[in-house]
């Protein structure tokens, strides 16, 4: 059973076995989603000290912390530039395929009960709160509570107190190093769980929803998936050109991660082993620590293509007309909307229950339509997230000067670790 061992083939077999269980035993599948949520919750109690301890470190070993500066600029213009095309996107290909289009919806005869949580969510969230939010109320605050840029900014204060230090500090940096190495082995061990974890995640989404979901909402599935599919290969592939990669060996690099997340539909379950590999890819340490978490802040390409098309969606099939300049204010209000209501449980609903709300002429009841397909399109959403922040993070540092070519390559080929280590 040779074949068994690779832990990609492992999630695969664990996903087919979850949509059969899901298929042919429904309830059964249904009731999986507990041992999904205990693998999501094993990997998310590691990831405040695994982020913390990359970014401070990185930082720490900096000799001009100007460089941190730089960094988070150029992360930040890539972000903008990536959720802008893929807004647009998913903007041109719904107007195009049309997928809401005959459905006739009647908003009269809609039940708003069931979005009550997202709709009172979105009212309450604002830019301005996420903003102060990212300022923890206390140092071990922003650990318990597990908000990731609470994390970063107190990373990057270590940091930078520790690169103030000089020499007093070698002693505490080797001492971190060597936790860090425990920390990678415990992420290791929980990795062990991650064909479990998958296969629970499909079960409990095909047992829950059934397939006849999927066919009461097709036409906006295979929109929503294509449109990510051709986002991934000619915008995500020709910024990796552009950094010296072919697509396919990357996106096989990082085959385990993308089964994982499409299993469980959480791109923060892999964000240690995503660290792990860009970093073993040759991305400087400070690169991968402060541009991957940052990314999952305000890089989400997935996100931003179902919010279009779902915002959209809704307009057609409800027969609400939407001109050009409602369309371009629908697109401006979700530039600021998609990056609000991160880090908040279901934020992609949540930031398309903001904008609807304050742009008025769509009806807000609408998106009960999304409720019954939404796992399936945070499949596709959450896996475009994932390989666009590894994306990211490798543009950045081949931006930056801060990526050895010989190593990702080597990577990338499947050389043995001890050929591409530091």
């Amino acid at each position: 059973m040779r074949w068994l061992k690779p832990l990609y083939v492992q999630v695969l077999v664990g996903m087919v076995l979850g949509i059969l269980l899901g298929v042919l035993w429904p309830e059964i599948g249904a009731a999986m989603k507990p041992f999904a949520d205990a693998f999501i919750k094993l990997v998310k109690m590691m990831l405040a000290p695994v982020i913390f301890g990359t970014v401070a470190l990185g930082i720490a070993r900096m000799a001009n912390l100007k460089e941190v500066g730089r960094i988070g600029a150029r992360a930040l213009i890539y972000f903008e530039i990536a959720s802008t095309l893929a807004l647009a996107i998913g903007l041109v290909v719904v107007n195009l395929v049309k997928p809401g289009v005959g459905m006739n919806v009647d908003v009269a005869s809609l039940d708003a009960s069931s979005i009550d949580t997202y709709a009172s969510v979105a009212h309450d969230n604002s830019l301005t709160g996420f903003l102060l939010d990212i300022i923890p109320n206390a140092f071990l605050g922003a650990f318990v509570e597990g908000k990731m840029l609470q994390v970063v900014l107190l990373a990057v204060l270590v940091g930078v107190a520790l690169t103030q230090m000089g020499e007093r500090a070698k002693p505490l940096l080797d001492g971190a190093d060597r936790a860090m190495e425990m920390l990678f082995k415990i992420v290791a061990m929980v990795m062990r769980l991650a064909p479990i974890g998958a296969g629970a995640g499909i079960a409990f989404t095909v047992g829950q929803y059934g397939l006849d979901s999927l066919l009461s909402l097709g036409r906006l599935l295979i929109a929503l998936y294509c449109t990510t599919g051709l986002f991934i290969v000619v915008v995500l592939g020709g910024v990796l050109r552009w950094a010296g990669f072919p697509l396919l060996k990357f996106l096989r690099y990082f085959r385990e991660e993308i089964l994982v997340v499409l299993g469980t539909c959480s791109t923060e379950a892999v964000l240690p082993r995503m660290v792990e590999k860009l970093e073993r890819m040759g991305v400087e340490k400070t690169v991968v620590g402060l541009v991957l978490p940052a990314g999952y802040t305000f890089n989400a390409d997935g996100t931003c293509i179902y919010l279009t098309m779902g915002a959209i969606f809704v307009a057609q099939a409800t027969n609400t007309p939407l001109d050009l300049m409602d369309q371009l204010l629908i697109l401006g209000l979700l530039l600021l909307t998609s990056k609000g209501s991160a880090g908040v449980a279901g934020a992609g609903f949540i930031a398309l229950a903001s904008t609807l709300s304050s742009v008025g002429t769509v009806p807000l009841v609408g998106l009960v339509l999304l409720l019954g397909v939404d796992r399936f399109l945070n499949e596709a959403r959450a896996v475009t997230n994932l390989i666009g922040n590894a994306v990211a993070t490798v543009a950045v540092a081949k931006w930056e000067g801060a990526l050895d070519k010989d190593r990702a390559d080597a990577a990338l080929n499947g050389e043995p670790a001890a050929a591409v280590a530091p």
